[in-house]
């Protein structure tokens, strides 16, 4: 591999056109110039310049070097200029959460985005194993997870709650156990885990929702709440995704005895030195939840 030194010494002397010039510019002596050149000259079995006294030319081969040598150098410090610049509204930021935090979420961050047009956004809305998986293939820079991670290489940070609530059309006003299981469960992909929080620690009866006819099933958080919304039947969902949805007056939020919260926490790759513009988007996100 060429000695960049060297290579530095001989573009540096084309442009000065002087070997004392070179010297006084680089913080060497006159034969150390030289030095490098001839070294140079060696390594790569050509001669780079033709000595007239105290004048010279490129050789041919001089003129390829220098030429290519020139737009290494200049690359090589654009690289330490770009490494050196840690700008916090510029690069990739990739992150990954729950469907009902995305929904809050996503909006704050894209406004953020507009602000900063060279930020780049790559936001996936994922379950907490997807989101490990992710962060462990590092395919994530950050991810927001509603239980506390097992794997060792994973930290969690709890960063906010969120509550969970019993969700029905506005028609229905009764939700006794006896009307929830007339009505009928609508399932979506965390419903039994959220079931089982929200409902086991305000009935009794409460053991699974195998309990109750599954009315209906999906997988996309925007469209949970359409069916129960058509008075279909009932749901358990995190306070954000009944927040969003944009029919708010035909469904009913119910509050019951005993609130149930989930904790958010915040994960990462527990060695990750996070850049800037990641430092900055931790912080807009906790500024968000709080």
């Amino acid at each position: 591999m060429i000695n960049l030194v060297w290579l530095n010494t001989f573009c540096t002397l084309i442009e000065t056109g002087h070997f004392t010039r070179t010297a006084e510019k680089l913080a060497m002596t006159q034969p150390g110039v030289s030095q490098h050149i001839q070294k140079l000259e060696s390594y790569l079995g050509h001669h780079l310049i033709q000595r007239e006294g105290k004048r010279f030319h490129l050789t041919e081969t001089g003129e390829s070097v220098y030429k290519q040598g020139r737009q290494t150098l200049l690359q090589l410090n654009e690289l330490e200029t770009t490494l050196k610049v840690d700008d916090p509204f510029s690069g990739r930021c990739r992150i990954a959460s729950p469907g009902s935090v995305g929904l809050k979420l996503y909006p704050k961050i894209l406004d953020w985005q507009q602000s900063h047009p060279k930020l780049n956004i790559n936001y996936t809305f994922a379950s907490n194993l997807g989101i490990e998986q992710a962060l462990e293939e590092r395919k994530l820079d950050i991810g927001l997870i509603t239980r506390p991670s097992s794997h060792s290489s994973i930290t969690c940070v709890p960063i906010a709650r969120e509550q969970l609530c019993l969700v029905t059309s506005s028609q229905v006003t009764d939700i006794s156990w006896e009307s929830l299981l007339k009505l009928g469960y609508i399932d979506h992909p965390d419903g039994a885990h959220h079931a089982s929080l929200l409902l086991g620690a305000n009935y009794p009866e409460f053991h699974e929702t195998g309990q109750f006819e599954q009315k209906g099933f999906s997988n996309q958080i925007a469209m949970i709440l359409q069916p129960v919304a058509r008075n279909l039947g009932f749901t358990v969902l995190p306070a954000h995704a009944v927040a969003a949805f944009p029919d708010q007056h035909l469904i009913t939020s119910h509050n019951l005895i005993t609130p149930v919260e989930e904790v958010i926490y915040l994960a990462k790759r527990q060695w990750d030195n996070q850049p800037a513009r990641i430092t900055h988007l931790i912080g807009l996100i906790e500024q968000e939840l709080s």
